[in-house]
């Protein structure tokens, strides 16, 4: 793997259909690639957990491994819903350990405010987005319930698009990146989408006809079958690889 900030520069699923496209859209996912999302989900958790311990002995064995399972014990059979019908329902699970069942909606509103009040973009998120700004329209997409003026992004897109808006699916289906394109109002060969998840960030647009970058910020293998047309361990190194895949550019390696 790559040192930490290198970039690998790779050919594209169909090299064919995109060379001599001039990319003029960058499309970020949200959670885990431009929001450090994980310590606001546990701080969400261990105000959730204080509070029951606070209402009812009962609490007291509950532990913060437990609440946080109870997500991975309800994701499977919600994974098209809503994420936040999904938290509402891994709380329900987690209340009900102690009792405290009755509650939810007290619960919710507490685990919410908390996550989305320490809800932040990585540190090297504010400065990329600047730069990009410059040569390419940025979008914002996410199968999240991170709204970008809740998470410390207000104003920073030109356009955002949410699943389960108005009736539409989660990614990977083909519909999420038909609104997508549609936001971006440019063919879908002008846009590259940036993401973490190999499935949803890189296979998926790339099936939809945008260009797609791996954010792979943990140096993860890459998985099989399939390539995007860049792959970097941070955004700091995005423009670099964008204009990499500038027509006549010559590749970063």
């Amino acid at each position: 793997m790559p040192a930490a900030g290198a970039l690998v520069r790779v050919p594209a699923l169909s090299v064919g259909e995109t060379v001599g496209v001039v990319l003029t859209a960058v499309v970020f996912d949200a959670d885990e690639t431009l929001l450090d999302l994980r310590p606001a989900v546990t701080g969400g958790l261990v105000a959730v957990l204080d509070e029951m311990r606070r209402r009812t002995p009962a609490a007291t064995e509950v532990t913060l491994d437990e609440l946080e399972s109870d997500w991975g014990a309800v994701f499977g059979e919600l994974a098209a819903a809503p994420v936040m019908e999904i938290r509402r329902a891994a709380l329900a699970r987690s209340l009900a350990r102690a009792e405290l069942g009755d509650h939810l909606d007290e619960f919710a509103a507490l685990f919410f405010a908390r996550r989305f009040a320490l809800t932040r973009p990585f540190p090297d998120v504010p400065a990329a987005l600047a730069t990009l700004r410059r040569s390419y329209t940025l979008g914002f997409a996410t199968n999240g319930n991170s709204r970008a003026e809740r998470c410390g992004l207000a104003g920073e897109f030109a356009f955002e698009v949410y699943a389960h808006e108005n009736g539409l699916p989660k990614k990977p289906a083909p519909e999420f990146y038909d609104a997508v394109v549609s936001a971006a109002g440019v063919p879908a060969e002008q846009i590259v989408y940036v993401g973490d998840s190999w499935e949803h960030d890189v296979v998926a647009p790339r099936h939809a006809g945008l260009r797609s970058v791996w954010l792979n910020r943990a140096g993860l293998p890459r998985p099989p079958g399939h390539t995007p047309d860049a792959e970097v361990s941070t955004v700091a190194d995005l423009s670099k690889a964008l204009a990499s895949l500038a027509p006549g550019a010559e590749p970063v390696r």
